[in-house]
């Protein structure tokens, strides 16, 4: 699949990822996080091989801009209240169950359970095998019910 011009990319997916990113941040955090979300995204479309998986590939880096930030607003360790914007599915939710979870199995889980993408776009924003995304998120469900027992 070709990749589409960087202007239609960005009109495409705008308004998935502020809603995201206004839902991870709150609406006054959302723009700086917007602006960094496709500042980045365009320093790296020219590196991208095909046309493929580009929401997922976005939306991976919508939500990682939006833990940086948190990282960086976080004094004493604990996460902010996350805003809820709209009757959309919270997330952050998701967010906040999986926060032990390694990274790459925590982010397998969000985007398949959160997102629902399919492995195959899971693997794309990961960087590894579909085999290892199915992998990633299935150690991730087993984590979080041992977690859930114990």
């Amino acid at each position: 699949m070709a990749i589409p011009p960087f202007e239609a990319f960005y009109v495409e997916h705008r308004s998935e990822v502020l809603g995201l990113l206004r839902r991870k941040l709150g609406r006054d955090r959302a723009d700086d996080a917007f602006q960094e979300t496709f500042l980045r995204a365009l320093r790296a479309y020219g590196r991208l091989e095909h046309g493929e998986h580009l929401r997922a590939w976005v939306l991976t880096i919508a939500s990682r801009v939006a833990t940086d930030a948190h990282r960086r607003s976080r004094p004493t360790g604990e996460m902010p209240e996350l805003a809820h914007e709209d009757a959309r599915p919270a997330y952050e939710d998701l967010g906040e169950l999986t926060d032990g979870l390694p990274p790459k199995e925590r982010a397998a889980v969000v985007l398949r359970y959160g997102y629902d993408l399919t492995y195959d776009q899971i693997a794309v924003a990961l960087d590894s095998s579909q085999d290892a995304a199915r992998q990633a998120a299935s150690t991730g469900v087993r984590r979080l019910r041992k977690e859930k027992t114990a």
